[in-house]
This record gives C-alpha cells, structure tokens and sequence, in this order.
C-alpha cells in the first residue's frame, strides 16, 4: 500500500508502521547495542543470514525508519543513513571504486565534495577526471577509461546553480556500463527524483534541506536498485568476500546488494554512522518537506527577480528565471519549483559582498544552506576559500558571487532586509 501514496503522504505516514500499543511516533532508540537469548540468532546477523540490529555502527531502528522512508520518497529500494554528507559521498564512491580506480565527474560541485575528490581521494589511489557539465556527451565520454567505475553529479550544482542534464549523463552512463551517482540535496525528492532520469545512486546531505532547521549534520546515500552490477565490471559485488564466509552479494541480496555492501563492510568498517537523535530528527523533518520545498521555491523565485531588477545587483542566476541558463533542463526535471538557493554577482565585487553580509539583520551570515531561516554567505572566501582561483573558477565561484539561502520566511521581510543592506554595500 505505501508504494501507492503521493509523496506527501509518505513523508508523514511512511516508513515507520507502527503495530498496537507501540508509539505513535518513530522513537529515538538511544542504544548502542541490542539483547538477545540466542547465540545461534547472533550468529546468523553476523553472517548475514538474518535480518535485524545488534550494534547501533551498523543499524538502529531509528535510523531504519528514516532510511525507509527517504527510500520510498525518492523511488529507490533502500537506503542507508550516515554521519554526514561528506560521508555519503565518500562511502557511496568507496563501495564500488579503490586504489588504482577512476571516476569521472561534474566539475560544478559543492566545495567539499570537490575538495574530497581532488584533494583526498588521489592520496588513497582513487583518481578523479572533472569535466564542464555542458559539454556534449562525446567530450564527457572522452575522460573515461578502462578502470572508470562511475560517474558523478549534482541535480542543481551548489554553487554554480547549473541543472545537470541527466538525460546526457545517464545515456553515458549506460554506454559506459557505469552507475550515475546524483547528488540531489538541493532539490530533495519532492522536487526531483533522479531515479525516474536514469540516475543509479541518490546522495544526500541530510544536513541540509531533509533536516531543514539547522539542528543536525548527516546524509544518506539511496540505492535506486537499477543498475546491472553483474555486468562483469564489479566483482566485488559478484565475487567472494572472505569477511563474510565466501558471501556473494549479488548473488545474496540482488538489487540490494550494492546498499547491503555499503553497509555490511563499508560501515562496518569506517563507521560513519548517525546518531539516534539526529536520525530521528531528520525524519521529523521529512514530515514538512513537501510543504517548506513548496515555500523556499516560491520564496527564491520572488528574490531572483527581484534582485534582478536592482541596480547594484550585475547579474542573478537562479535556475527558475526566464533568463537562467538551465532553464530549459529547469522546466524538464524541477517543474515544481528550483529550491531555495539563488546566488547574485554584487557591484564592487568581494568588498561590496563582505559589506552586503555584514549589513544583512533578517538574513543570517552562516555557512550553511537549506535552513527554514534564511542565510547569505561570499564562497569565494568562506567554503570555496581552499581551492585554487582556477578550481573556483571551474566550480562556478567568482570574487563576487553572494550565495543565498532563501529560507520560508515572509518574502516581503526578506527583500527588505536586502534592499536595506544592498544600500549599505555600495
């Protein structure tokens, strides 16, 4: 029955089922480990061979109900919570790619996952190959090799805004027998779900929008279980894993097995786990998603043209304006609505843009993205500062990008607040 229900029902009613006389509400299992009577039922959850909890590193029925709901908003067949965003990614490449590996991926990334990628994952032997999202797919296939094990994007690039086109990404994909990995924090499933454009693993920072009120960092990576990892390219997937007595997993879990691995040894091993509370509290926040994406669209799409408008402003880039460069892919994959993110170019440059934050009252100066109160902040010098001004460049950070998290908040008090510290900065 719950893979029939609207999307906004599943963010209230999905997941957690609960049976007579348990609560109401998911509750927070704040537990590090599980009781039992039977050895033998130890045994068969270490070895794979039942389901359920034993250690809180590995599974949490909080967390389960998070994740089963976040699978069933986004389309796939499982999910798995972690600690962060960061480690969603890094789990979510790791599971499929190792030393002596290569990637490809959208150069237009959030500046810790560019960072992760061209910074961390070299020194493990894992190399990155990044190209300009707009480039046709013949030049996007060009930066594969033999050894490429996947190939990565956002749905709406933080900052640079730009709408991936998943019907060019996918189709490489599929010719090169590789799974397409789809950050879609942005947008969160109630305005995408990358799974119905050909998108094979769904990452998100659950730190920001699935959250929504600034109260806890995590992610969670969502298997959409459509990719033929029996294709002869994975073998760890398809070959023994002695950790596991000669486990198969494609052979033991079929579509789950990608997730099961992420889990089982990923997890089990790096240990990048949520906590109960912030699980639960990501879950809450799933509950109102539908309604604040609604909002923050409404809110962003109001501020773009208004800054639009404005003599201080030199450009707006905001993917649900007529004048955006994506707004094409913007009407085909977020036709209801393009999030809460918009980012501006301000006369007078990273000055101007330090004064335009300082002068903000309403508008908070936080490194942060997704939150119901709105937030402003320069990338250039805050969390883009790490890379190197060709890095920037090719990420779309420039010295006078303001970037702005338009939060739910009444429009009016908003543009007055930047009215105000627009008149300030000039």
């Amino acid at each position: 029955m719950t893979k029939d229900w609207r999307i906004e029902t599943q963010a209230i009613q999905g997941g957690y089922q609960p049976k007579d006389g348990d609560p109401r509400i998911l509750p927070i299992i704040q537990s590090t480990t599980f009781k039992f009577t039977s050895a033998e039922h130890v045994a068969k959850l270490f070895d794979l061979e039942a389901g359920g909890h034993f250690y809180t590193r590995l599974s949490n029925p909080t967390a389960e109900g998070f994740e089963t709901k976040i699978a069933a908003m986004e389309g796939g067949v499982a999910a798995m919570a972690t600690s962060s965003g960061q480690a969603a990614s890094s789990i979510a490449v790791m599971n499929i790619c190792q030393a002596g590996q290569h990637i490809v991926t959208a150069s237009t990334l959030y500046g810790g996952t560019y960072s992760l990628f061209a910074n961390t994952f070299p020194k493990m032997g894992i190399e990155v190959t990044f190209v300009d999202p707009e480039a046709d797919a013949a030049t996007i296939e060009a930066a594969f090799r033999p050894e490429t094990r996947a190939l990565f994007g956002e749905t709406i690039g933080n900052p640079g805004l730009n709408v991936l086109d998943f019907e060019k990404f996918a189709a490489v994909a599929r010719k090169k027998q590789v799974p397409l990995i789809v950050d879609n924090t942005f947008p969160t499933p109630y305005l995408c779900r990358p799974f119905e454009h050909g998108a094979n693993i769904v990452v998100h920072s659950a730190t920001k929008y699935i959250d929504g009120h600034a109260t806890s960092v995590g992610g969670v990576i969502v298997d959409g279980g459509n990719f033929d990892w029996g294709n002869g390219r994975y073998p760890e997937l398809t070959e023994p894993d002695q950790s596991y007595h000669g486990l198969k997993y494609l052979e033991a879990f079929g579509k789950l097995s990608y997730i099961v691995k992420a889990r089982v040894q990923l997890m089990r091993d790096m240990g990048a786990c949520p906590a109960p509370l912030n699980a639960f509290l990501f879950n809450l926040g799933l509950e109102t998603l539908p309604l604040r994406m609604q909002r923050h669209s409404e809110n962003a799409l109001a501020m773009a043209k208004y800054l639009e408008g404005h003599e201080a402003v030199s450009w707006v880039s905001y993917p649900g304006l007529e004048s955006h460069k994506s707004r094409e892919l913007a009407r085909k994959y977020l036709p209801k609505g393009a999030s809460g993110v918009l980012t501006f170019g301000i006369k007078g440059g990273a000055e101007a843009g330090k004064k335009f934050m300082e002068s903000c009252a309403l508008i908070a100066l936080v490194v942060h993205v997704g939150d119901a109160r709105s937030c402003v902040l320069h990338p250039a010098s805050t969390t883009h500062r790490q890379l190197s001004a060709e890095q920037q460049v090719a990420s779309g950070v420039t010295a006078d990008l303001i970037r702005l998290s338009v939060g739910i908040e009444h429009i009016d008090d908003l543009i007055a607040d930047v009215e105000q510290a627009l008149g300030k900065s000039q």
